[in-house]
């Protein structure tokens, strides 16, 4: 006989399991795009733009942008893949199936968003690889690369889930990406510091937590920011907090589930 410790970790594994085939099936749509794109964005801004710009920090362009770069796949693709799965099982009614199950709400959050965690540090993975073929990175912190790669990963994979939890049409999972997160995303110091920037800028540019995530994840990786990263850490906790105890009110109400 089962404990419910074992039937919640049975539950979670098979969620999580479920997450990792359904992306890795179709890699050719999840994985290979973005690392076409970056190539792309590394090739164009890096190699022919990034020639031409004086270094930042002591790096060159090519180095000062791939954090960014890294960030900012990891960050869209862990939204994206969870926003998308979600919906998609609404829009089946396979949601269904699991929430007749006798399974917690926070086993079902937690077993999405870890499925859209991984799909988006294994891009973010991948694009460091793709980076490599063009300029070389020592890592300054391992433990502020790998703390900040998964609770941003996490952060937004919840984003996505929520994202996921009101949306209603097709369109709806892609009306944040594009209009609140990819310009967030290119305001955020991907491609500069914000020191380049006007002194009234700079200071409306502090308000981007994705400034803070980004410039965190290159301290990590360069070892220069723009920013507190202690500020950094603080941040995406409190986001992580606030989102997790939104998206498990939303799943207790059934909002968006529920007719």
């Amino acid at each position: 006989m089962q404990t419910r410790s074992e039937q919640i970790l049975i539950a979670l594994q098979t969620i999580l399991f479920k997450e990792i085939v359904r992306f890795m099936r179709i890699w050719t749509q999840t994985l290979l795009p973005p690392a076409i794109t970056m190539t792309l964005y590394f090739i164009i801004f890096g190699k022919l733009i990034g020639s031409q710009i004086n270094p930042i920090s002591g790096y060159s362009y090519m180095q000062y942008i791939v954090p960014g770069l890294v960030m900012m796949s990891v960050m869209t693709n862990a939204y994206a893949n969870t926003a998308s799965s979600f919906f998609g099982a609404k829009f089946s009614r396979s949601i269904e199936e699991i929430l007749v199950a006798p399974v917690p709400n926070y086993v079902i959050a937690l077993g999405f968003v870890l499925g859209g965690t991984f799909r988006g540090l294994l891009v973010g993975l991948i694009i460091i690889l793709v980076s490599l073929l063009f300029t070389h990175l020592t890592i300054h912190s391992y433990s502020i690369v790998i703390s900040m790669g998964i609770l941003s990963a996490m952060l937004f994979s919840l984003a996505g889930l929520i994202n996921g939890i009101f949306a209603r049409k097709f369109d709806d999972v892609s009306f944040i990406p594009t209009f609140v997160l990819t310009p967030l995303t290119y305001l955020g110091g991907v491609f500069y510091s914000i020191k380049q920037l006007p002194p009234v800028w700079q200071k409306i540019s502090i308000f981007n937590p994705i400034l803070e995530i980004v410039d965190t994840f290159r301290f990590g990786i360069l070892g220069i920011s723009d920013v507190n990263v202690y500020f950094g850490f603080g941040l995406v906790c409190a986001l992580f907090v606030v989102l997790t105890i939104w998206s498990l009110v939303l799943l207790q109400k059934g909002t968006g589930l529920r007719t």
